[in-house]
């Protein structure tokens, strides 16, 4: 579509004599463009004289699409001569700026064509004469071992674009904020030096190419001071120094403004890899709410410095640092960015406008605001444009007198200038609106009435690790309050106040967690709650505070998403991180996050202790599975792939059932097919069993190793053939053979509950048909219930019940239940694995009656919700005056009791009645303990 259809609005002559004459250039054209070019010209001095300079190559231009006409401006650069390079950017900038502005005036492009027109001829004008200046230095023989080929790639150098530059949002007189960098790996490291004062001469006189106003005009101002500790630094520093600068010292402006960060002339890969270093540094693993403080800090130190501040006038007001101006609307994006973009890549948009619409579709804005606050940073703009297109000026300030404001608004196409005011204001206040609240802190309030036991345990609170700096006392007095009013309506106010105390105590520092409660004052809510019913929570809270980023920063109150969901995500995870040790640690961070959610749902009411359980089992089993991947790849890189068929790893006990609580540690054990290969084939060879041993033991560690983050699971790996005396990994024909062979029948009833997680599918597989071939081998023989009784006699002697709560070990309790179960597998030699569908076994092959099979599954899931729900709230044994009185609150809740004496009750009746089924199946007595 050429130029004349695509107009939507046109330019009001503010100096009619000025357009009238340059209309009178162009007779051949539309109406329509002729009234364009009058307008532009009669409201901009500085596009009236490209007009007139450049009317022999506008006219062929405007009779053409505007797309025709940037490539007409562009083409040919690329083969121009170094000497003559110069003059041929400016010619090629006059032409890209005439038909931008055009363009623009007459609504033909939108703003992001314009902005990126502008952009796309900056990206080339630098990388060419990057390109040229380096081939220079080549030629001279001024970089070291370099060839004439390099120069393409500047021999190493790379220009990154920042700023709007980076963004594609170059704005219409706009300079450019350039980082200049060079890759010191090309060079020998007595060549460096030199290599660096070569790099330092071209990047002098690419600025002063594109800087200097000659007869031809200018190409773009070139701004390099937003480098490391631009003040001390050369023009252009090595990426290894850099990097250490961002590492050491870097600040959240400095985050902030790479953000929009783009390698866009020279070594393009060279500056993208170098980005990726960055990555860290920009993009924090935890949700980062202190950027905000940084960020309203940054806008007030700007306010002043540049007399901005105060109530909005339009005379002078600036469009993009000024109150609800341009700049308003980026820091309010960019520090949401900083804020949760470490843990959603998707948040990482380098435009302001993407990056509203990737914020508002992950929740952090709402639709409403970011669509609004989109369409007034466009808006704003454009009207920055008109201002900079009066005179070529890099000025974003509105004019100051009465004849400014009416060329503006006839620039616009407004002839009521009134009307453009009204607007102007409008907008400007409504973005302060919208931004101010996010950034501003919130008031101090005073604290809420108290106790004296209340306050004594308030004061002590300063001495606290947490509360040592000054920029955390700042922040915790804005919440304080409100905590301390949340507390008071905990059921007991000062146990809530001494848990919530002992949550504050264990943690090293605070200002992120402050930050975060203040922007999110639901997560008090959250804390409270946690601190008044499960003190043991909150003490892993304070240690891994970390996790609460998972409350707000995803999904975290979405259904339950499965075992191939979890894996997905967590080799998502593992797949990005390079270094092995640090898969591990982002394995447990990970891992953490998502143990937190079940507990909390759990703690909420959200899931039963059934459901809990699962999710635990689920969260296991993926954690296994994705940590195995890794853990071969490393251990494969010394010694090679694994001889034969591989491995399967096949989860024991209650993580093969299903059924996990939030204290468990997991049974598994390893077994491996060699297929009659002896030896690996790796730089360092193992024999097969070594082999299989060692990689066992290195999965074990993967999973168990306290690291920076803990660790992910304790391992107990007894259940294998032999228990402790056996090997840690056993060939598949080993494991028959013993299994039929020399088993004792407790090893038989462990097999009913093993179920292969991760490692070789089809040898896994394989492995599950070797256990129902055993059971159905092993479970007829006449001695398994004897062997069972004789089994529970030997459990009941070695621990007692620990104390009057106990769910687990003792007669009729969960261990019991458990084991009869099993027998019932066992004996029908079925692939049941979960204790329920293990229990139904019973009625049906009539070992137990109907009511009997009910009976033990009512008492299995109501000691299952009291063993569950107790470590949940503490990892020492169940003791009802330490739980405290949320915590009895939830154990009632989760057993559908009314009150202690009620559960007691219902805890001996069922055990008993338990007990005794379990004694009659197995005609054996058992001293009764209890």
């Amino acid at each position: 579509m050429n130029f004349a259809a695509r107009l939507a609005r046109c330019p009001i002559p503010y100096e009619p004599e000025r357009g009238a004459e340059a209309r009178a250039l162009f007779p051949g054209l539309p109406p329509e463009i002729l009234a364009l070019v009058e307008g532009a010209a009669g409201c901009s001095p500085y596009l009236g004289g490209l007009i007139a300079k450049e009317a022999g190559w506008l006219e062929g231009a405007l009779a053409g699409d505007p797309e025709a006409a940037l490539e007409s401006a562009l083409s040919g650069l690329a083969e121009v001569a170094p000497d003559a390079l110069a003059d041929a950017l400016r010619r090629a900038k006059r032409r890209v700026a005439l038909i931008a502005g055009l363009a623009d005036l007459g609504g033909a492009w939108p703003l992001e064509e314009v902005t990126g027109a502008l952009t796309r001829f900056a990206d080339l004008a630098v990388h060419l004469s990057l390109r040229a200046l380096v081939g220079e230095e080549i030629r001279r023989g001024k970089l070291p071992g370099a060839a004439p080929e390099d120069a393409a790639t500047a021999g190493g150098m790379v220009a990154i674009a920042m700023g709007k530059m980076g963004a594609g949002e170059l704005n219409y007189s706009s300079d450019i904020d350039l980082i200049c960098l060079f890759d010191e790996t090309r060079f020998e490291p007595a060549e460096v030096m030199e290599a660096r004062s070569s790099f330092i001469r071209a990047t002098r006189k690419m600025t002063a190419m594109l800087s200097d106003l000659t007869a031809e005009g200018y190409v773009f101002r070139t701004d390099l001071r937003l480098r490391p500790d631009a003040a001390v630094t050369p023009v252009c520093i090595g990426m290894e120094a850099a990097e250490h600068y961002y590492e050491s010292v870097g600040r959240t402006w400095e985050r902030a403004a790479y953000i929009k960060a783009r390698a866009c002339a020279g070594d393009i890969s060279a500056g993208e890899r170098f980005l990726a270093t960055l990555t860290p540094f920009v993009w924090r693993r935890h949700l980062d709410f202190a950027a905000i403080q940084d960020a309203h800090d940054m806008r007030l130190r700007i306010r002043e410095h540049k007399g901005l501040a105060g109530p909005i006038v339009l005379e002078g007001h600036d469009m993009k640092l000024g109150v609800g101006g341009i700049r308003e609307i980026e820091f309010f994006t960019q520090t949401r960015q900083l804020i949760a973009g470490g843990r959603d890549p998707d948040l990482r948009q380098r435009g302001t406008v993407p990056g509203l619409v990737a914020l508002s579709e992950k929740g952090w804005v709402p639709g409403e605001v970011a669509e609004e606050l989109s369409e007034h940073y466009r808006a704003h703009r454009e009207v920055e444009h008109r201002v900079q297109m009066v005179a070529d000026a890099q000025t974003h300030a509105l004019p100051t007198d009465a004849e400014g404001f009416d060329r503006l608004a006839r620039m616009m196409g407004e002839g009521d200038t009134h009307a453009l005011r009204a607007r102007l204001r409008e907008r400007l206040g409504r973005v302060a609106e919208l931004t101010e609240g996010f950034f501003a802190p919130g008031e101090t309030r005073a604290r809420p009435e108290m106790s004296a036991a209340a306050r004594e345990i308030v004061e002590g609170w300063r001495g606290y690790p947490a509360l040592r700096s000054a920029r955390a006392v700042e922040v915790f007095k804005r919440v304080e309050p409100e905590i301390l009013r949340r507390l008071s309506r905990a059921a007991n106010e000062i146990e809530a106040l001494r848990q919530f105390d002992g949550f504050l105590a264990g943690l090293p520092a605070g200002v992120q967690l402050f930050s975060l409660f203040d922007a999110n004052p639901q997560l008090i809510d959250l804390i409270v709650d946690i601190c008044a019913t499960a003190p043991a929570l909150a003490s892993y809270l304070s240690r891994n505070a970390g996790v609460l980023d998972a409350v707000i920063g995803g999904d975290f109150f979405a259904p339950w998403p499965g075992v191939p969901a979890l894996r997905a995500s967590l080799d998502a995870v593992l797949d990005e991180i390079p270094d092995y040790e640090k898969k591990l640690d982002a394995a447990r961070r990970w891992a953490k996050e998502w143990h937190f959610r079940i507990g909390v749902h759990h703690l909420r009411g959200l899931i039963d202790a059934v459901e809990a359980g699962r999710n635990y089992a689920d969260l296991a089993e993926a954690c296994v599975a994705s940590i195995w991947k890794p853990c071969l790849e490393e251990f494969a890189r010394k010694h090679g792939a694994p001889p034969g068929r591989g491995a399967a790893v096949v989860g024991m006990g209650s993580l093969g059932a299903q059924r996990l609580n939030a204290a468990s540690d997991l049974d598994l054990i390893v077994i491996y097919d060699p297929a009659g290969v002896e030896n690996s084939d790796g730089r360092r060879p193992l024999a097969a069993r070594t082999y299989y041993a060692r990689l066992t033991q290195a999965l074990v560690t993967a999973i168990s190793a306290p690291m920076a983050e803990g660790r992910l699971y304790e391992v107990d790996m007894r259940l294998r053939p032999s228990g402790r005396q056996g090997p840690v990994a056993t060939s598949l024909d080993a494991f028959r053979s013993y299994q039929m062979e020399e088993a004792w029948t407790w090893e038989h009833l462990a097999l009913t509950r093993a179920r292969p997680i991760a490692g070789e599918a089809e040898l896994g597989a394989e492995v599950d048909e070797v256990r129902l071939s055993i059971l159905r081998a092993k479970g007829g023989a006449e001695k398994v219930l004897p062997d069972v009784a004789e089994m529970r006699v030997r459990i009941f002697t070695a621990k007692a019940p620990d104390g009057e709560w106990e769910a687990k070990i003792g007669p009729g309790r969960l261990q019991d239940i458990e084991l009869l179960a099993q027998s019932f597998a066992l004996r029908a030699g079925d692939s049941a694995r979960r204790v329920e569908p293990q229990l139904r076994i019973g009625p049906r092959e009539g070992y137990v009656t109907k009511e009997e099979g009910e009976a033990l599954a009512r008492a299995y899931r109501f000691l299952w919700r009291l063993q569950a729900g107790g470590r949940l709230l503490t990892d020492r044994p169940l003791d009802m005056e330490q739980i405290g009185e949320g915590g009895r609150a939830f154990l009632l809740r989760e057993a559908g009791e009314p009150d202690l004496e009620s559960l007691a009750a219902r805890l001996r009746s069922e055990t008993a009645i338990a007990e005794k089924i379990v004694a009659s199946v197995l005609d054996a007595t058992v001293p009764d303990d209890r």
